[in-house]
């Protein structure tokens, strides 16, 4: 019997398990498909990962992010720049083949080509079924993804939002991109309630699109437009963009769900544990993958009589910046000319937001700059059309 078994090797998992066997636990990784495996992901990690990994994994980032530029549907675009970093690009194959090794170095047992079909919770176990075996162990993290096995078996009832992405490779093979080093392309005007992008890495662009706001299931259509008017894209081959689910986080109803049982952690994707605004989903899962590991650790020890404890800190570090997200995500998909036009004119409310991806400062902080400034704006407009009118009501007496 092992002390834990982690099902699914993305992000998530393969840092779960680093953590368990780094505490000196004996840890079982089971991953459905070989490694490296490709992976449908546009492969942007904010900045702020650089607190959560070692130094080493820069090893497999393929281009380092300084410029971001912004359009709505392909018009009134304009730049904004950081002389510091803001986003590192990957592609998941390397980048989630680097985490799985680093939890093999630290003493994980992993076994690839090993699908969970059946997960079972007993009052002193689990057991975890695939193609090949059996396995039991004292407590499992289910690390498996938007459509978790572990999730649907050991959390009846429970379900979220999975929105729709299309993501496709753009390979250059020699070719130029009129994109530029350093520099993203994000475009508001795309597909209703969401966005499209394109990232640049090692010999080829990521191009897709996201509906973040429930509107499309399957933006397949604003795809194809997107990557016929994007200019970045001018003389490649495209392809056929591929679909992966976003499991954004759902709202208050979603916070009273549990993400633990008895002897289960969900993290990253299966526990909906994604921003709302762009659909960030890697730093989160990371970041959740190593709570969950120490709580797990924690209760294996002897130290804390469950599991609650991974529950009660991400209620207090997560889901905060989600609801302040959720606000921030609501006001730009559904006005998002209208936020166009008002960060062109503002482009130091970009700065503030990249402080976010650089874990400078917070979704709370910044959406409460943002209201005070907008009332301290609708506090000038009363005062000068109140001076207006008392101008003109003088001009009339005299």
């Amino acid at each position: 019997m092992y002390d834990a078994i982690v099902v699914g090797l993305g992000p998530a998992g393969a840092v779960a398990a680093a953590e368990l066997a780094r505490a000196g636990l004996s840890v079982l990784g089971l991953e459905w498909k070989a490694m490296p495996r490709y992976k449908v992901c546009g492969g942007a990690l904010s900045a702020r990962t650089d607190r959560l990994l070692e130094p080493d994994y820069h090893s497999v980032v393929e281009e380092t992010i300084h410029r971001v530029r912004f359009q709505f549907a392909g018009t009134g675009a304009f730049e904004f720049s950081s002389p510091e970093p803001i986003a590192y690009m990957v592609m998941r194959d390397r980048f989630d083949a680097y985490l799985v090794q680093k939890a093999r170095d630290t003493g994980a047992v992993v076994r690839q080509n090993e699908r969970a079909v059946r997960v079972c919770e007993y009052t002193d176990r689990v057991e975890v079924e695939t193609q090949q075996g059996r396995y039991r162990s004292k407590v499992i993290v289910g690390a498996d993804g938007a459509n978790s096995l572990v999730a649907r078996m050991l959390f009846p009832g429970r379900r979220g939002r999975v929105l729709g992405a299309l993501e496709g490779e753009v390979l250059l093979n020699g070719a130029t991109s009129s994109l530029g080093a350093g520099a993203i392309v994000l475009d508001l005007g795309v597909v209703a309630g969401g966005y499209g992008w394109v990232f640049p890495k090692e010999g080829r662009l990521s191009v897709g699109v996201a509906g973040l706001q429930g509107r499309h299931h399957n933006p397949r259509s604003a795809y194809q437009e997107f990557v016929r008017t994007e200019s970045a894209l001018d003389g490649l081959i495209v392809p056929n963009g591929l679909g992966h689910p976003i499991p954004l986080y759902g709202g208050k109803a979603a916070e009273r769900l549990s993400l633990t049982t008895s002897r289960s952690l969900l993290v990253g994707d299966a526990a909906h544990l994604v921003d709302p605004v762009l659909g960030e989903g890697i730093y989160y899962a990371m970041l959740s993958g190593r709570m969950a590991a120490r709580t797990a650790a924690d209760y294996l020890k002897g130290l804390t009589p469950g599991l609650q404890a991974y529950d009660a800190q991400v209620a207090s570090e997560f889901y905060p910046e989600f609801r302040a997200a959720a606000r921030m995500a609501w006001a730009l998909y559904t006005f998002p000319r209208l936020v166009h036009e008002a960060l062109s004119r503002r482009p130091d409310v970009l700065h503030l937001y990249a402080d976010i991806l650089k874990g400078r400062t917070t979704y709370k902080s910044l959406v409460a700059t943002m209201r005070n400034r907008l009332q301290s704006f609708i506090a000038r407009a009363i005062r000068d059309r109140a001076a207006s009118a008392f101008s003109r009501g003088c001009s009339g007496r005299n």
